[in-house]
C-alpha cells in the first residue's frame, strides 16, 4: 500500500516542491524516515504516532517507510509533521489518496492531535499555487497563506479536522488573509529642534532610497533624526509588500497573518554577529539586511561594529541581494534597503569641543573614524554633520515641517521615478540607476557639468562616487519637480558628498 501528498523544503525565500511518499508493505514492525531528514524530521515519527493513538487511530503492525523526495535536498524543520501524517493515512486508506495527493501540507503536530503554527506559509502558498495545488496549514498560518490568492487554502486547527475535511464528513472553508495592517507613526519630524540640515538629507534619502551618514557628537539627534525617516517614506506597493512579507514569514515575524504596507525599520546593536547582520546560523536563515528588504536598516556607533561585519555590506549594497554561503547550504535572500548610519565624530564624541575632548584630538577622530574602509564610506550618498543643539532653542516652539508634508513631496518624487522607470527591470528609484539609463536622465545642463568636472578632479572622485553625485542631483530636482538637473541641483548633491572629505 502507497500514497503519497507534498510539502515544501525552504531555500532561502524559494520553497522548493518535496513529495513526501508512504510504503505499508509487510515485514518488521518499523517506522522509517527517510529522504536526508534532520533531527526534528526524524522526529516526526514520534509525534506522528502518538497524535494518531490520541485520535484512536493504530498503526498496522508493518513496516511504514516514508520517503522525502527528491532525496539529496536537506529537510529541515517541524512542518514536515502533517504531510506525513497525511501520507500514512492515505496509506492505510482512511483518507482518500487522490484527494491527498492534491495537497500541498505544512504544519507541526502536537501530541494530541491539535496543529501547531510554522514559519513559511506564505513562500508555502506561492509554491502550491505555482503547482495548481491547495494548501494546507494550520489554523494560525491560514490567514498569512491566503494572501497568496492563486491558491486555495485550508487552515484546520486538529488533524481530526484535517480528516474530516478530506473524508468529507466536516469540510472547512478557505482560509481569508489577515489584514492590511498601515501602522500609524508617532514619531514626528517636528519634534526635532534645529538640524535643518539633516532633515533635509533625510528628506533626499527617503525621496530617491539614497544612503545617508551622519556624524555628531553624543545626544545631538542622530538616532532621533533616523527613527523619524519610515515616516517620511511612502508606503509599501503590493508586490514589495508581498515580497518582504515572504522574508518575515521565515523568519517568524508575521503577526496574526496580517501584511503591513509599513516599510521595515531594523536597527541591529553593534554587538550583533556576522550571522546576525547578513544571515546565517543553523537553516541559514535571514539576517537584518534581508529583514531590512524595502525598508530601512539603521546602525548606530557604526565604527564600533566589527570590520568584518561592515565589510560585508559593501557587496548587498550594490546589488541588492546577499548570498548566505556555509558547508551546508547556499541561499539567496533580497536585500535592497536604505541604509542609515550614524557615528560620534571620535571615541570619547566631543572631538569638536575643546573644553571636552580627550588629549588625542585630532589624531582619535582620525583614528576613529578610520574603522570605516574607504570602499564602505565611498557607497554613501549623503554625508551630514549633525552639531549639538543649544539649550536655548530646546524651549522654543516646533517651527520645523511635519513628517506628514515632506512624506507628502517624498511620494511625489517617487511617483515621478516610478513613471520614468517604469518597464526597466530592476530600477525603482534612482539610487537603482546606472550606465547609460543613468546618464540618459540625470545628465546636468552645461553649468552643472562644468562643476562636477571641476569637483571630480580637485578631489579625485571616483568613478562610483560621480555616479552618486549624478543620482543625489536627480532627486534634488525630482523634489522641486524639475525636468532636468541644474547647477544648483548638483551643488547641493557635491555639498553632501564632501562634507567629511579629508580634502574640504
Amino acid at each position: 500500500m502507497t500514497a503519497r501528498t507534498y510539502t515544501v523544503a525552504f531555500e532561502g525565500i524559494e520553497a522548493r516542491m518535496v513529495e513526501v511518499q508512504c510504503a505499508v508493505a509487510p515485514g518488521l514492525p518499523a517506522f522509517t524516515v527517510v529522504g536526508l531528514p534532520d533531527k526534528a524530521v526524524s522526529e516526526s515519527r514520534e509525534r506522528v504516532r502518538a497524535a494518531l493513538t490520541a485520535l484512536a487511530i493504530a498503526l498496522p503492525s508493518k513496516r511504514i517507510t516514508v520517503n522525502l523526495s527528491p532525496a539529496d535536498l536537506p529537510k529541515e524543520g517541524s512542518h514536515f509533521d502533517l504531510p506525513i501524517a497525511l501520507a500514512l493515512l492515505a496509506a492505510i486508506d482512511i483518507l482518500p489518496k487522490d484527494e491527498v495527493e492534491q495537497a500541498v501540507a505544512m504544519g507541526e503536530l502536537s501530541l494530541d492531535g491539535t496543529l501547531v503554527p510554522v514559519i513559511g506559509a506564505l513562500p508555502a502558498a506561492m509554491a502550491a499555487a505555482g503547482e495548481g495545488r491547495m494548501l494546507v496549514c494550520p489554523q494560525a498560518c491560514g490567514a498569512e497563506a491566503a494572501w497568496v490568492g492563486a491558491a486555495k487554502v485550508i487552515a484546520p486547527g486538529t488533524l481530526s479536522e484535517t480528516i474530516r475535511h478530506f473524508t468529507g464528513k466536516g469540510l472547512l472553508s478557505p482560509a481569508e488573509p489577515g489584514e492590511v495592517r498601515r501602522d500609524v507613526g508617532v514619531r514626528d519630524l517636528a519634534d526635532v529642534k534645529g538640524q535643518e540640515r539633516a532633515k533635509r538629507a533625510l528628506e533626499i534619502a527617503a525621496a530617491g532610497r539614497h544612503h545617508l551618514f551622519m556624524v555628531g557628537t553624543p545626544g545631538s539627534g542622530k538616532s532621533m533624526l533616523a527613527a523619524r525617516l519610515p515616516g517620511l517614506l511612502p508606503p509599501l506597493e503590493p508586490a514589495e509588500a508581498l515580497e518582504t512579507s515572504m522574508v518575515h514569514s521565515l523568519a517568524g515575524l508575521l503577526d496574526e497573518g496580517g501584511i503591513s504596507r509599513t516599510r521595515p525599520f531594523r536597527e541591529p546593536h553593534h554587538t550583533a554577529s556576522m550571522p546576525s547582520i547578513v544571515g546565517g546560523g543553523r537553516g541559514a536563515k535571514p539576517g537584518e539586511v534581508s529583514l531590512a528588504h524595502n525598508g530601512v536598516l539603521f546602525m548606530d556607533e557604526f565604527p564600533e561594529f566589527p570590520r568584518a561585519v561592515l565589510e560585508t555590506l559593501r557587496q548587498p549594497i550594490e546589488t541588492g541581494e546577499i548570498m548566505v554561503s556555509r558547508a551546508n547550504a547556499h541561499v539567496r535572500y533580497p536585500c535592497r534597503f536604505l541604509l542609515v548610519a550614524a557615528a560620534n565624530p571620535c571615541k570619547c564624541g566631543y572631538l569638536s569641543d575643546p573644553a571636552r575632548a580627550c588629549a588625542r584630538v585630532p589624531a582619535c577622530g582620525e583614528d576613529y573614524l578610520g574603522r570605516i574602509s574607504g570602499p564602505l564610506m565611498d557607497r554613501f550618498d549623503l554625508r551630514v554633520e549633525v552639531p549639538p543643539v543649544a539649550f536655548a532653542d530646546l524651549d522654543l516652539p516646533q517651527s520645523g515641517e511635519s513628517s506628514a508634508s515632506v512624506a507628502a513631496r517624498v511620494a511625489t518624487a517617487r511617483a515621478t521615478q516610478a513613471a520614468r522607470f517604469a518597464g526597466v527591470e530592476g530600477v525603482r528609484v534612482n539610487a537603482d540607476a546606472e550606465g547609460a539609463l543613468l546618464e540618459e536622465v540625470a545628465t546636468p545642463d552645461a553649468e552643472g557639468r562644468a562643476l562636477l568636472t571641476r569637483v571630480a578632479e580637485r578631489f579625485g572622485l571616483s568613478a562610483r562616487g560621480y555616479h552618486r553625485i549624478l543620482r543625489v542631483a536627480r532627486t534634488i530636482a525630482d523634489l522641486e519637480g524639475a525636468a532636468g538637473v541644474a547647477l544648483p541641483h548638483v551643488a547641493e548633491a557635491v555639498g553632501y558628498r564632501l562634507t567629511l572629505s579629508k580634502e574640504v
